[in-house]
């Protein structure tokens, strides 16, 4: 299955300050984040941020607060699984509505908040693809433990530049000139 442009929702899973403080892959999946929240504005696809408990970890990371556009949604949580947090079910759900049924996860950390997430979305019935190169814990093991399961449980494991290239779908557009500079 590839994954559409005019089907997907970009969700952005706990990406703040003091999280990544701890974890050594932090800059790397900040800036495949970014890219990715690049290409989804540019394509006009739907993104939603998650903050676990924000008044103690803090707000998202400024790198993603300042790359979100206007229509993005943060969404407060003190449950691991953001699909457990009825605000945010509700907020996919509408999107589902839209004809937006595929879920493109990237975040931290993999094996808590990241994994029980794309694990309650797929309970849902929603096609979850997650961002290998956009996802991280404080212990690589962590993220390798996470994807073993995730995939057994039926996610998708995909990199950025996958999920880039196939919302774009060509190349010879501006679009496409405009990203591949992001890629670069």
């Amino acid at each position: 299955m590839l994954i559409e442009a005019r089907r997907s929702q970009l969700i952005v899973i706990d990406l703040q300050e003091r999280l990544l403080a701890a974890i050594p892959e932090a800059p790397r999946a900040v800036a495949r984040t970014r890219l990715l929240i690049e290409a989804a504005r540019a394509l006009e696809i739907p993104i939603a941020v998650t903050e676990q408990y924000p008044k103690g970890i803090g707000a998202s990371a400024p790198e993603i607060r300042d790359a979100l556009p206007a229509s993005a949604t943060v969404h407060e949580k003190i449950t691991f699984s953001a699909a457990a947090d009825q605000s945010f079910a509700d907020h996919v759900a509408a999107g589902r509505q839209d004809g937006r049924d595929q879920i493109v996860i990237c975040g931290t950390e993999a094996h808590v908040c990241v994994l029980q997430t794309a694990l309650g979305l797929r309970a849902l019935g929603y096609p979850v693809f997650l961002v290998s190169d956009a996802v991280a814990s404080r212990d690589p093991a962590s993220v390798d433990c996470a994807r073993e399961r995730l995939v057994q449980s039926g996610c998708i494991w995909v990199n950025a530049e996958m999920v880039v290239f196939e919302w774009m779908e060509r190349a010879g557009t501006d679009l496409f000139r405009s990203l591949v500079k992001l890629i670069k």
